[in-house]
């Protein structure tokens, strides 16, 4: 045993967790009404693993021993469950795939190293054996970043950074702790908090991913807005390459070149190992507060959203969904029977008796954090903005459910397979001038998929993780497949579709999901031809013999 607990082999999260619309009186009519699907009929539950057919690993008996000297026999594992859980992450693709036991290439051993020590042996016997070695952390990557090659012939290793979840020390004065990587969140803001700290990094998968995964794919957290992107929390790191480490101190800012801070930001693990990162910390707010607000229409809160980006206020999240998914937050909501329930339902008759076109109300979530006086100013100021739109403020209550239910979302994705619907995500960012065209063309480009495949399709969208010159928009969509048409085929219509909207309308191929596989074959559409000649140029002088995690981060034609 390694002591390191996994997800799912065939979905997210741990045993016993599930997504559940029993419970949810509204949510059967609203999926009727939109896919097509009966709730009530029976799904398809996922497979016993024992009916998977996993391929026998192929690990050379040199390699093998001198895995097991570098991290000790037990943590060396071969065992069929545990590589199949390191072979995908958790996208769409990869569950259908994994489901369906579609394994044409599986890590052939997974290694559990417990320091850095341990990790630069690992790395230098890889290498040594002209073997292939995948970094892994919680496994939630949704963009491909996991997965072995199909064709890949050398050995494969999976690397599972689990063992190395402690906080080694803070620096109280500058307001910097030093994590090691492989810490989940929950590990982090526990340590950090016992110590009166926080990170402030809470992203959807906060629960099953780690700080190098974060830092790896550039991640975002639902409170970008007070504490920064990954890429701006993290000060300082050290990274494992063959032979070598890189140390990279936590300066505040630096006038050394070209940053190789930011060139491992977003790397995939195609530099190296991460295996310590220096990240900025702040005292635990005295308050915190999410509030919920309404607007009259998407234009209006799109509007908002960019004003209070530009204004005094600084809140910790600033999120508000479209009228689709504001319907689909309304329709999953748990019964109520008490005054909560009649409240909701006074106050959408009178808006209607106001004029409101209540199907085309957006749900919005403003986060405040500081002390009391901090707080109550910023909520004025925020109030006048949100008034000034036309919305209006519907308090504390469902914020602070949607506080409790924010990291719930990725289980959809399962229930959705469970009932044979498809449903995933793109995410991207553009400047406040070009949002309302990014949000246009990406919703006729998925309708024009989903008719193109003749299903019944829903798409929705939220704004979130707002800077000056612009924000991340976030689109959910779903479908049920066709029959006799192979699944995948049907998926990479519709992901193709939005994905190349974003670039045609000019919004990057991911705010905060990475390249991985999935999203490279934009790459040089985003960054130019040239821009990919510099990332080429970088990953092949560190990694000649293409050792470090091939095939993810660029297209397939820029590989050597």
């Amino acid at each position: 045993m390694t002591g390191v607990t996994h997800q799912k082999w065939w979905g997210w999260g741990v045993e016993g967790i599930a997504f559940h619309h029993q419970d949810k009186p509204k949510m059967a009519p609203f999926v009727m009404d939109k896919i097509g699907i009966d709730l009530s009929a029976p799904g398809t539950p996922p497979p016993d693993f024992a009916d998977i057919d996993v391929p026998a690993p192929r690990l050379e008996p040199a390699l093998g021993e001198a895995l097991r000297a570098a991290v000790g026999p037990e943590h060396v594992v071969l065992d069929d469950l545990d590589r199949v859980v390191h072979t995908y992450g958790k996208g769409l693709p990869d569950l259908v795939r994994v489901r369906r036991g579609d394994l044409p290439r599986v890590p052939d051993a997974v290694v559990y190293p417990a320091d850095e020590e341990q990790v630069r042996a690992v790395v230098d016997a890889v290498v040594a054996a002209d073997a292939v070695l995948i970094p892994f952390g919680g496994g939630s990557n949704i963009s491909g970043s996991l997965t072995p090659p199909p064709g890949e012939e050398r050995p494969v290793v999976s690397v599972d950074l689990g063992l190395m979840n402690k906080v080694l020390e803070i620096d109280a004065d500058a307001g910097l702790a030093r994590i090691q990587a492989g810490a989940l969140g929950p590990d982090i803001e526990d340590q950090l908090t016992a110590r009166g700290w926080t990170m402030g990094h809470q992203p959807d998968s906060f629960r099953h991913s780690t700080l190098g995964g974060w830092v790896a794919t550039r991640s975002s957290g639902m409170q970008s807005d007070k504490y920064g992107d990954i890429a701006d929390i993290t000060r300082g790191l050290r990274l494992v390459q063959p032979g070598k480490v890189v140390v990279l101190r936590p300066l505040p800012s630096t006038s050394t070149g070209p940053s190789v801070r930011e060139m491992v930001l977003g790397s995939e693990g195609r530099l190296g190992v991460i295996t310590e990162v220096w990240v900025n910390v702040h005292r635990l707010p005295a308050n915190r507060e999410i509030i919920a607000y309404l607007y009259p229409s998407w234009g209006a809160a799109l509007e908002a959203m960019q004003e209070i980006s530009t204004a005094d206020a600084h809140p910790s999240v600033t999120r508000v969904s479209d009228p689709n998914e504001t319907a689909f937050s309304l329709a999953t909501q748990k019964a109520s029977k008490g005054l909560g329930g009649k409240l909701q339902a006074g106050l959408f008759e009178v808006l209607r008796r106001r004029g409101w076109d209540l199907d085309k109300a957006c749900l919005s979530y403003i986060g405040y954090e500081g002390d009391a006086a901090h707080v109550r100013a910023e909520k004025a100021a925020v109030g006048k903005i949100v008034r000034a739109h036309g919305g209006l403020k519907l308090g504390t209550g469902p914020g602070a459910l949607y506080d409790q239910k924010k990291f719930d979302t990725p289980y959809i994705r399962d229930f959705l397979l469970d009932i044979g619907a498809h449903g995933d995500v793109s995410e991207t960012a553009a400047p406040w001038s070009r949002l309302r065209e990014v949000y246009q063309g990406t919703v006729r480009a998925a309708q024009a998929a989903f008719a193109e495949l003749g299903v019944q399709g829903f798409i929705m969208c939220h704004l979130s993780h707002s800077y000056h010159s612009g924000a991340c928009l976030y689109f959910t969509f779903a479908y049920p497949p066709r029959e006799g048409v192979d699944e995948l085929d049907q998926y990479w219509t519709v992901k193709r579709a939005i994905q190349q909207s974003f670039l045609d309308t000019g919004a990057t191929l991911s705010h905060h999901h990475g390249v991985g596989t999935d999203h490279a074959p934009w790459l040089e559409a985003d960054i130019s031809p040239a821009g990919t000649d510099v990332m080429v140029g970088l990953l092949r002088s560190v990694d000649p013999g293409r050792n470090l995690n091939p095939g993810t981060l660029l297209p397939a034609h820029r590989e050597w």
